[in-house]
Order: structure tokens, then sequence, then C-alpha cells
């Protein structure tokens, strides 16, 4: 490819709209455009690396067993309906009507259409296992599209689906999956971790999310160096060790003061002197199930955070969200800042298990300017289930062995999940075993976004001057630069250099463009090829050319018939080590 053919309209300025590298990165350097919110073009750049993704996926894919399909995006609201996602899902679902005042949705995953696909076509055990897969644009309607291509509205999906007899089979089927993960990110050249997860609106029994770690990402995730424990902020849990028994401690008589105009923890803290962890701190909930919406309190301790959706799975809600103002005080008879567990009559208590020891606590009192102290639990109040409803947060005890917990930020790139019957006994999905007798299939469902990953990838291994592409996902391999294109010598080895590296097998971009040399080495740094070889008049005088590494800067001075071995070497030498 040459460079003044090259559709990749660079951009000097950082886009204003653009949060996260990745996102002024694949802006300026041209590989991506707006369409709307949340929906991107994929220019020529952009797409041979979404490309080389799709590639190492498929091999993975087929490696695992997988065969590929292609589901129609556009999906009949029945089989929604049927499987009872339909108001579920909510509002991310694109929900739309044909001429005939039908209703459908544009998939955002394909778990429906795959199960009324295979229970048409499955009818014996012995037509067991199946893995089918696709990749394909998905289209969720988020609240809020952001950070470019890492929350989206349109993206590209591999999504797969197991189909199995048993749990065994499932087990078999999800290991497969989970190694093929491992490998797929291995060989994109990412550093990542697979972890512990909610299943969302997925569903299923258990699930693994694989994590790029970056400082950028949405997603926590907690972990230990000692056992290996990993799991994403929304399962993580602690050790019961976190809950320390205080009720060696006295109580004394509970007794209600003033705290004017203390609202927050902090504030109620310092004007009492007292540590957060001595505090109660009360929230109250608004609670969405299918046909009808409740309010509850939760009760945590004063430095910890409510994990929304460990409550919503609790609760098995649709939605859980913060009262407003008027609420908590209709609730509660005081403004936001003085609700507390104590004669809350009219709403459910749920309380997190550390703060049902903590002994002689400050809670508020339902009263405006005004908290308890010396507060103990059982004799002053009780909850009507005590749950695990907090965040963990580093230095909190593994849940497997004790040890202090790390956390740190990441992208989640893929997600595994176990459906068991979730969807075939939703849809009636069934296989006769060997006695004949109807057995619903048991299920997997197993996802990569193909974009994130791309944009992952940059938020992970960038610098000042742009992205650095590992080698696998490249668009090109190596750009050549002559200092000057119009001058016959440098034009003539460029081109010769050009054509030898092409033909063995190398993907090549020339920047054959009338321009300064400064604004071929920025753009060459800013779109992140791997190699740059120089073409320039200070090393044609020893009849060499100048090799530079993009990652490190590293630069070799290289006779010109030794160029195409020492290409090769450095492109073996940054391969990510391939799993077997």
């Amino acid at each position: 490819m040459r460079m003044s053919r090259l559709f990749a309209p660079t951009l000097r300025e950082v886009p204003a709209e653009a949060e996260v590298i990745s996102h002024q990165y694949l802006l300026r350097a041209g590989y991506i455009r707006k369409t709307a919110a949340g929906v991107y073009c994929y220019l020529p750049l952009a797409w041979r690396v979404l490309r080389k993704i799709e590639g190492i996926v498929r091999e993975e894919m087929d490696r695992a067993g997988g065969q590929e399909v292609l589901l129609p995006a556009l999906q009949p609201a029945e089989i929604w309906q049927e499987s009872g996602r339909w108001d579920v899902y909510g509002k991310e679902l694109f929900r739309l009507k044909d001429r005939h005042e039908r209703d459908f949705c544009l998939g955002p995953t394909h778990e429906e259409v795959i199960t009324v696909l295979v229970r048409g076509e499955i009818n014996s055990w012995r037509d067991l296992p199946k893995r089918l897969y696709q990749i394909q644009t998905k289209a969720r309607d988020e609240i809020r599209p952001r950070l470019g291509l890492i929350r989206c509205r349109e993206f590209i999906m591999k999504d797969l689906y197991s189909f199995d007899r048993d749990e065994e089979g499932l087990e078999d089927s999800y290991q497969a999956m989970y190694e093929a993960y491992r490998r797929i990110f291995t060989r994109c050249g990412l550093t990542f971790k697979a972890v512990e997860a909610d299943s969302g609106a997925i569903g299923g029994t258990g699930s693994h999310e694989f994590t790029v770690l970056a400082d950028t990402g949405e997603s926590v995730i907690a972990y230990c160096n000692s056992c290996g424990y990993a799991a994403n902020l929304e399962r993580a849990v602690a050790s019961d060790a976190t809950i320390k028994n205080e009720s060696d401690e006295q109580q004394l008589p509970i007794q209600k003061v003033s705290t004017p105009d203390k609202h927050s923890i902090e504030d109620v803290t310092g004007f009492l002197g007292v540590d957060a962890t001595k505090l109660v701190k009360t929230l109250i909930y608004r609670i969405t199930y299918r046909e009808r919406q409740e309010m509850v309190a939760v009760a945590v301790r004063g430095d910890r955070d409510v994990n929304e959706i460990k409550l919503k799975n609790a609760l098995d809600a649709l939605e859980v969200e913060l009262a407003d103002a008027v609420a908590v005080e209709e609730i509660t008879g005081a403004p936001v800042g003085f609700a507390g567990p104590i004669g809350l009559e009219d709403v459910p208590i749920l309380a997190d298990p550390e703060v049902t020891v903590i002994a002689n606590a400050v809670v508020g009192a339902n009263e405006i300017d005004a908290h308890f102290i010396n507060s103990n639990y059982e004799r002053d109040w009780k909850a009507a289930k005590v749950l695990d409803l907090k965040n963990v947060v580093a230095g909190d005890p593994c849940p497997h062995c004790n040890a202090p917990l790390d956390t740190t930020r990441g992208i989640e790139v893929g997600h595994i999940f176990k459906l068991g019957t979730k969807y075939s006994s939703a849809l009636n999905a069934t296989y006769l075993d060997e006695n004949g007798q109807a057995q619903y299939i048991i299920m997997g469902s197993y996802g990569i976004g193909i974009p994130r990953t791309m944009a992952a990838a940059v938020e992970q291994s960038n610098d000042e001057d742009g992205i650095i592409w590992p080698v696998p996902i490249a668009p090109y391999h190596v750009s050549i630069v002559p200092v000057n294109y119009n001058n016959d010598e440098q034009r003539e080895w460029a081109e010769e250099l050009y054509h030898q590296l092409t033909a063995a097998g190398i993907e090549v971009i020339i920047d054959d463009r009338d321009e300064r040399a400064g604004v071929k080495f920025k753009d060459s740094d800013l779109m992140g090829f791997p190699l740059r070889i120089t073409v320039g008049p200070r090393s044609l005088k020893e009849n060499k050319v100048e090799i530079r590494l993009r990652a490190d800067g590293t630069t070799w001075l290289v006779d010109k018939t030794e160029v195409v071995a020492k290409v090769q070497s450095e492109l073996m030498a940054h391969q990510p080590q391939r799993q077997l």
C-alpha cells in the first residue's frame, strides 16, 4: 500500500469528544470516524486490524470445535417474549415494527435465535454436542455511549453457543472456550486476566470475564496474588474475616445527638470524632420488578459502597436505583443524610453482615440534624435480611485464602457463560436420550467484542507519539519512509525494498508522499506500525538503511541485502508466544 493512496485522514489536534487514549488515537490516526453517538465507521486501517483479530478468533473457534454460521440481526419479538427477555432486557433493546405492525428488535445477542434454530433441528442425543458461532454486528441502545469503541451502540461480536447433553458436556465446552479465549488474547498480544463475573441479563449459573488490564478501563477487578482468585467488582466477595465481631465491647445506652447540617459520612464522623467503620450508612432504593415497584433500605458500613448488582441479584429485580430526595423524606421523615434503620417500619431493611457486629454504632435518626450514637444491632434494630451487599476494596481478605486482595482496572473484551437450561427450557429445546425420554439441551454462551479488543490493545500499548500495535494485529508490519521521495536514489531504494518485503509476505506501506520527513515520521508513529525503515541520504552513503522498532525506539543500520532477514527476525521476536 502507498500512503498517497491510503484513506486515513489524520488529525493533529486531539478531538474534544475523545475521553480516552484509544478514542483519541484511533480518531487522530485515521482509523475511525463517528456517524452518531456510539456508532462508528471503520476506515481501511481499522478494518485491517479487525480482520486480523477476527482471523485469530476464527482459527481458535474452529480449533475448539466451533462451526461458523450467520444469524439474522433482525429478530421477531415472539422469541424474546417466549424466553422472557423482551421486558427484562429493558431500554437497551432496539425495538421496531414492520409495515404490518409486528414487533421486532435488533439483536444485542443471539441466544433466542440460535436456540429456536437448534430446537427445530436437534432431535437425538446422537446429534450432540454442537458448538456454533458467528461474527456479526450487534446493537444495544446504551444509555450513555462513551469511551469510543469501548462503549458503543453498534459493534461487532463473535458469539459462540454450545449445546450439550448434560452438565459434564457443558463443562467440557466451557473449558474448551476458556482455553480458546486465553489463546486468542495471548495471540493478540494483550495482557489480561480471566475473572469470575456476574452473568447480568444473559443469565445462567456462572461466568468468566476476560479483562484487558488498563487504567482507563470501566471494569474494576479484585484479585489475589497468593491463590489466583480473581473476580470483577460486581461479583467479588471478601472473606468473613472482614466481619470483626465487636461483641466484647460493652454496649452503651443509645443516645440521640444533634448533628446540625451534617449530611455526609465525612461531616458526621468528623463532627462526632468517630471512624467511618463505626457508622451505619442507610440508603433508600427503589426496586423495579416485572409488575411492581417497592422501596427498601440498605444498611452498609460507613466506609463501604453498596454493590447495586449484588442488590439487584439478591432481590431478582429488573432495576435498582437510589430513591430521590422527595421519596427519601417521605419514607424517613428527614432529608437525605439522616436516614437510619431505627424506626423504619414502612420499608424492609437489608443489611450487610458487617453492620450487624458493630458495637455502639452511629446511625441516622430519621430526623433532620440528628443521629443516634451507641446503636447496636438486635437490641435497637433488626434487618429483614442479612446479605453481602458491599463492594470489595483493596486490602480485604481473599475469600479463598485470606491474603489481602489487590484491585486494578480493565476493559472487558470477552465473556463466557454457563447457561444451563435457561433458554432451552423457556424455548422448549429438547432432545431424546438413549431411553427415548425428552431432555432439555444444556447450553453455554461465549462472546468477544472485536472492536473493543482493538481499542483495548491501543489502551494498553501506546506512548505520547501514538499507537504501538502488537505485531499480530498491526494493520501493516512495516512502513518505509524515504526522507525525500523525489530524490531518485532514495526512491529507487525504497521501491526495491518495498517489493522485496512484499514478496517475502511482509505487509508493507511506503510513504511516497511529497511531504516533509518529520510529517512522515509523525504519521508512522501515530499509526503505530511495528517497524519503520528510513531511507535517507546519510545512511545511503554507507549503503545502509535505518530500521527502527516502534515499541521502544531501538534502531539498527542494516545493509540493503540484509533488510528482509532483519525485518523477519524482529517481527518473529515480537510475536506473542502461541499456546499449544
